[in-house]
């Protein structure tokens, strides 16, 4: 089996440690949009309930959730950190047999 050289092995450390930064904040973005929504309806409920303006923020936000979590969950393989290292692996190769 091949061992990972220290700094291949610091590089998918940061790599890991980025991308658990990218899921911890979509799960912040999640869970603060969970306590805004309902803080939206009471304070739209207790001031005027005819005209429901929550579903403004509600929706936006929400979209804005969607795009957060396509970003972070689905997107990433296209143009995202798998194709950079991808990348890097590919010209690690080429530079390593140029020197072969």
């Amino acid at each position: 089996m091949e061992r990972l050289s220290d700094f291949e092995t610091d590089q998918k450390y940061l790599r890991a440690r980025k991308r658990i930064a990218e899921i911890k904040g979509f799960y912040q973005h999640l869970f603060a949009y969970c306590l805004f929504t309902p803080f939206t309806i009471f304070i739209n409920y207790k001031t005027y309930w005819d005209y429901k303006w929550f579903w403004f923020s509600v929706i936006g936000w929400g979209i804005g959730l969607a795009i957060h979590a396509f970003i972070v969950f689905v997107h990433r393989g296209v143009v995202g950190n798998k194709w950079e290292e991808r990348k890097i692996e590919e010209l690690m190769r080429k530079e390593k047999n140029n020197w072969n």
